[in-house]
């Protein structure tokens, strides 16, 4: 049990699960106020429509204010970081989320505008927000793992924050509907991630500080353990992550939307089956690294990834009938792999020093793509809608594609240079690593000895 507390894996659950249910609050409560500001009730299409796009602005606001504010912490908490540990991004972003959901508490029970909900997320992008969680997370995870454990550990974190998406979903609006107002689903909300956080500071370990006195005897070496960082290799990495969230992020946006309308008009039964086939892309990527990891290695899983997701998104450009959409989600099936797969590259180029402020950096960048793929995805949308809707769709598999080029260069750059790839079986071999550095994850199982390890299953 005590294991079980030391490792990510639990924290990323609660926190998401917590989150969840604050989302479902938050969108609720903003709904159905604005909708009382328009003067109407649900029957009355002027007053729904004029509350659908308040709330639209309301959130497209509450997105941009956070990302900026963010930026504006991110830096100074990565210096802190390079310092104290990863922990402190995971513990000061938390501290912000609590913080950030006290003030729709006070909304809940206080006559106040809207736009004061602003403040609470102003403080919890001054905290580092979600990218200096998801930097700590990250960061985490690979310090506690091998490089040859490392892709498939990455890709644990993200099925278990997907699992924890569905049941919060799932969830929520069950318990929406016993308290007046959303009132309990937000104090459990709001307790959910206290214990997170709570967790995040007595019991979760930090790699960095398990391994002062190995450190103190051997100095750091480099990028698993030898070598000089590739910066190059960062760049083009990062660059392929960003594509890839620029294409996708602000076209599942629009997917939520499309499916509402003809010819498919959905009603909230099938979309719960929407969302939870995709919320289960999650559970097949993972599936597919876990089998195909040892046998490609990072680069070409990243690259079916990427091929995965665009040509479901594609297919669902000309989606008519619900077994349509059904089939492209069973084609995105590795569609959550490229990510946490590009992740675990980076970590391997990257001195274990600068984890810190890279992946605060690079979650930053991220942020900011993913609003500007909303904004951008979201303003194109309409003019569509009466000659083809599904334009979105085809733009969004056109810019993904784009992420594989800088993979395929830094793969070409590898065989030219005389370095080997990632693959699994040479990710502790030299070309810039040096000696292999220890493996403090890796279970002699193998594969599924790590899963027992980290999931506990």
């Amino acid at each position: 049990m005590e294991n079980l507390l030391n490792m990510v894996e639990p924290v990323v659950v609660i926190h998401k699960l917590g989150t969840s249910f604050f989302e479902m609050a938050l969108t609720l409560t903003v709904y159905n106020r604005l909708l009382e500001k328009a003067g109407g009730e649900a029957e009355q299409v002027e007053q729904v429509e004029q509350a659908q796009a308040a709330s639209a602005h309301f959130f497209l606001l509450d997105s941009i204010i956070s990302t900026m504010a963010a930026m504006l912490s991110i830096v100074l908490l990565g210096r802190v970081a390079d310092r104290r540990g990863p922990k402190v991004f995971v513990i000061v972003s938390q501290l912000g989320s609590v913080l950030g959901m006290c003030f729709l508490l006070l909304f809940l029970y206080c006559d106040l505008p809207v736009e004061f909900l602003f403040l609470g997320t102003a403080v919890y992008g001054l905290c580092g927000g979600s990218p200096a969680y998801w930097a700590g997370v990250v960061a985490l995870a690979a310090l506690g793992s091998g490089p040859r454990s490392r892709t498939l550990k990455l890709n644990v974190v993200d099925m278990c924050a997907g699992v924890a998406g569905v049941l919060g979903g799932l969830l929520s609006g069950y318990v929406y509907r016993v308290g007046h107002q959303g009132a309990v689903l937000l104090v459990t909300a709001i307790a959910l991630s206290t214990l997170s956080l709570l967790l995040s500071t007595f019991f979760l370990s930090s790699p960095k500080e398990d391994k002062e006195e190995e450190e103190e005897e051997r100095p750091l070496m480099g990028p698993a353990g030898g070598g000089r960082p590739d910066s190059v290799a960062g760049v083009l990495l990062m660059t392929a992550m960003v594509v890839f969230m620029l294409g996708m992020v602000g076209a599942e946006d629009v997917l939520t939307l499309y499916v509402l309308k003809p010819p498919l008009s959905w009603d909230s039964v099938w979309a719960g089956y929407g969302s939870a086939a995709t919320n289960a892309m999650y559970v097949s990527s993972f599936l597919g690294v876990l089998a195909l990891s040892r046998a490609l290695g990072d680069t070409p899983l990243a690259l079916l990834g990427i091929v995965s997701n665009c040509t479901g998104m594609a297919i669902m450009a000309f989606t008519e009938e619900s077994w349509i959409y059904f089939l492209a989600r069973g084609i995105m099936m590795f569609a959550c792999v490229p990510m946490p797969t590009l992740r675990a590259m980076l970590s391997k180029v990257l001195d274990t020093q600068q984890y810190g402020r890279a992946f605060g950096q690079l979650q930053l960048a991220l942020a900011v793509t993913e609003l500007v793929s909303t904004v951008v995805f979201s303003s194109i949308y309409p003019l569509t809608l009466h000659n083809c809707s599904g334009l979105c769709f085809l733009l969004s598999c056109a810019i993904s594609y784009l992420s594989a080029i800088p993979i395929l260069y830094l793969k070409f750059r590898q065989r030219n240079t005389g370095c080997p790839d990632t693959h699994v079986q040479e990710q502790e071999a030299a070309c810039g690593l040096g000696q292999p550095s220890h493996d403090y994850s890796q279970s002699p199982g193998g594969a599924s000895s790590i899963i027992t390890n980290h999931m506990l299953e």
